[in-house]
């Protein structure tokens, strides 16, 4: 069966991964995506490391299911072809600094007035608005200046680069395709199209959430290991005895409970759900000695049956060879041209009355299904 989205035609003008990753998301519920590519403005992802088939594994995944169009948006009557496309489309993605489409001459003022109804989805670092508007930048700044990175990591050592990028995928493309289909039922209910303004630094700052309310709200300013959920507690990774990490996340009574009675640490109990910061920090001591005693696969092994909240921390290799997420279908086969297959992560929501395109072999790539204009 089809996904839910496939009534939806998509342009997308988007680079590298937050636009990119968002028309993804649709591609693989069914929307037909058509992406704008400038052939003298290479994408990075066509060329990053590393490659497989000829094509970088990035530029792979985030297009898969796409078809793609070149077409160089300063050359005379290039625009001419985008305003005849966006009649029959129902939302333009781009990620451009502001003001980049209008001075080609389709901007969301230039498409609406031939397209009325038209959604049109600006990703940018710091939206349309305000000092930063024009202001370069990366997932590192906006988690920097939202605040995010002042909490993470650790007291001695500082705020950590993470190895996913959260305000480019969190931020930009969860956010992005979240409020345009807010605004495909806003249309389906009064017939407008609208502009959605994504700012990766706001949507970076609301994922504050809990933090940002003690912050806001509390008046208790966030700082590295100050509190329950950044290593305040004994919410924490520990380190086992080949080098490998344990995570351990039993707040609850019950949990740890059961954590410390696995561990023989009995007598801790109580300093599980204790408010003072010295009683965390002996029972957290505690576990760190404890747990370096024994190997990961000991530990697996021993709380395979403890349901505590405890888990290995797995490569993605391992991860991927987890059995709860190959029950879940989380990696995928891709068909290539030549009839092989490209293993990449599956789309993670699961619906009940439809199959989504990532969810089976079959959707190409989609890398090398130029049409160039």
């Amino acid at each position: 069966m089809a996904g839910p989205l496939t009534s939806l035609k998509i342009l997308d003008f988007s680079t590298l991964l937050p636009g990119p990753y968002a028309t993804m998301l649709l591609a693989d519920m069914g929307a037909d995506v058509l992406r704008v590519e400038a052939p003298d403005r290479m994408d990075l992802t066509r060329v990053m490391p590393p490659h497989d088939g000829g094509v970088s594994t990035a530029h792979g995944f985030l297009n898969r299911g796409k078809r793609s169009l070149g077409l160089d948006l300063k050359k005379e009557g290039s625009t001419d072809i985008i305003k005849n496309l966006v009649s029959e489309y129902d939302v333009v993605i781009e990620q451009f600094r502001p003001g980049v489409m209008d001075r080609l001459g389709i901007g969301y003022e230039a498409l609406k007035a031939i397209n009325p109804g038209l959604i049109y989805c600006a990703i940018t670092g710091y939206g349309q608005t305000g000092p930063y508007r024009d202001r370069a930048g990366h997932d590192i700044n906006y988690l920097a200046l939202a605040g995010v990175s002042s909490h993470c990591g650790r007291a001695e050592s500082g705020p950590p680069p993470m190895g996913i990028q959260i305000a480019d995928v969190a931020g930009g493309s969860h956010h992005a395709v979240m409020g345009l289909l807010a605004a495909v039922i806003h249309r389906q209910q009064t017939g407008e199209g609208q502009f959605v303004d994504v700012s990766m630094t706001d949507a970076a700052f609301a994922l504050n959430a809990m933090s940002g309310a003690a912050c806001l709200a509390g008046g208790q300013e966030q700082k590295p290991e100050s509190s329950l959920l950044n290593g305040g507690s004994f919410y924490d990774y520990y380190q086992t005895a080949d080098g490998r990490w344990l995570s351990v996340g039993s707040l609850e009574p019950q949990f740890s409970t059961r954590l410390c009675a696995t561990l023989g640490l009995d007598e801790l109990k109580s300093y599980a759900l204790s408010q003072n910061p010295e009683h965390q920090q002996k029972l957290k001591a505690a576990l760190k000695s404890r747990i370096a005693e024994k190997t990961l696969a000991e530990w697996q092994a021993i709380f395979a049956e403890q349901d505590a909240c405890v888990e290995p921390v797995l490569t993605i290799t391992e991860a991927a060879e987890h059995p709860q997420l190959k029950a879940r279908n989380m990696v995928i086969g891709v068909s290539r041209d030549d009839g092989s297959e490209q293993r990449q992560i599956g789309f993670p929501i699961k619906f009940s009355q439809t199959t989504c395109s990532a969810g089976y072999v079959g959707k190409k790539l989609g890398a090398d299904n130029d049409d160039i204009l």
